[in-house]
């Protein structure tokens, strides 16, 4: 069995992969709780992670990746990871990473001044050593950003994978996953005068493997709309449909509308016609869509995500299919939310729910199985 862990975090994001074979990887990693506020409902994300980490008898992830340098994906990082370029970030306690996953806008972007400065020092350290990290997308600011260190692109491609590929490392076969990559796309960063965190952050389909059943999860980041058209068009160009059929939707952008499309509507948000056809073509039966984000709201007296009319969106599309729409500072209550678990086998994804019936007692409540 995988599973997979979305924390309570508010806006902000922190994923861990659990394979069945014991690997482990976290997409993102947020500490965002005000530790001076004892009525923050936010996890203690360090705390959480390191009790993890000390059941397992490991103090490293395999993978961590880290989609975009925005603050809600990276706050925290350079106090809890051991991190290779400078001794001031090493010591006791301190989690390792074996391989560090970034877009190439991580390694190329100027004017970084605070824990985002502190990732792209640890790429290029890492890119420079030529180990321990993956790049995604290959843009020409990439290759002269190693021209100015001495380096080629040749000298470093082993370590580069473009929009359109897998991920090497991973297997369905002997890991019982593959990645697949959808974005960065290096065209668009080699056409944009500046770069888009957003835009140029890694989204990624992950497919599990049980008994011979494909689970799909698909690992969208902060998008907007035009983005993910651009995603569906170039993959249903490349006759790839199924690598946006996905079992597990991470949702864009925290429920933002402006993942859907431009306007916010009254009641709920109309798509463009190419994130129309993810969910009403290619969702399928029993699909959860996950929320990291704040309570969906009741009005819109507050501007920031997530929007209620994007949620009514979502919510008629997984009812439709027999599915569920998870918020991760709903689950299981507001009062207290929990880490949202999902667990995958040969019946493909369901949530893992907790019941009480005299003693404590964590039982899984089975979604039918697709097809």
């Amino acid at each position: 069995m995988h599973k997979l862990t979305f924390f309570p975090l508010g806006n902000a994001d922190c994923c861990r992969i659990d394979l069945e074979g014991g690997q482990k990887i976290l997409f993102d990693f947020a500490d965002v709780r005000s530790k001076d506020d004892r009525e923050d409902r936010r996890i203690a994300l360090p705390e959480s992670l390191r009790a993890d980490l000390k059941d397992a008898k490991r103090d490293y992830y395999d993978v961590v990746a880290f989609t975009h340098l925005d603050n809600d994906h990276i706050c925290g990082a350079s106090e809890f990871f051991h991190l290779n370029h400078a001794q001031k970030y090493q010591g006791d306690g301190r989690i390792r990473i074996n391989e560090l996953w970034v877009p190439a806008a991580a390694v190329i972007e100027e004017d970084c001044t605070d824990e985002d400065r502190i990732i792209r020092a640890e790429a290029r350290h890492r890119l420079k050593k030529g180990t321990g990290i993956r790049v995604f997308s290959r843009p020409d600011k990439l290759k002269d950003w190693l021209n100015g260190e001495g380096l080629t692109l040749d000298d470093r491609k082993h370590l580069i994978t473009d929009a359109g590929q897998l991920i090497p490392g991973f297997s369905t076969g002997n890991d019982g996953v593959e990645f697949f990559v959808h974005s960065p796309f290096a065209k668009r960063l080699n056409e944009a005068e500046v770069i888009d965190r957003n835009v140029d952050s890694l989204v990624v389909q992950a497919t599990f493997t049980v008994q011979e059943t494909a689970t799909r999860v698909l690992f969208g980041s902060d998008l907007e709309h035009g983005a993910i058209a651009d995603i569906v068009n170039i993959t249903r160009a490349k006759k790839r449909d199924v690598r946006l059929e996905s079992d597990v939707i991470k949702l864009w952008h925290h429920c933002s509308y402006t993942a859907l499309g431009p306007e916010k509507g009254q009641e709920k948000t109309k798509p463009v016609d190419e994130v129309a056809w993810i969910f009403e073509k290619k969702l399928p039966k029993s699909a959860i869509i996950v929320s990291t984000s704040k309570p969906i709201p009741s009005d819109d007296s507050d501007d920031q995500p997530p929007h209620r009319q994007a949620a009514a969106y979502y919510r008629d599309r997984v009812s439709a299919v027999g599915g569920e729409f998870k918020v991760t500072m709903e689950h299981p209550t507001q009062v207290k939310p929990e880490p949202l678990v999902i667990e995958i086998d040969g019946s493909k994804a369901r949530i893992k729910k907790r019941y009480i019936s005299g003693a404590s007692a964590a039982v899984a409540s089975r979604a039918p199985r697709a097809g």
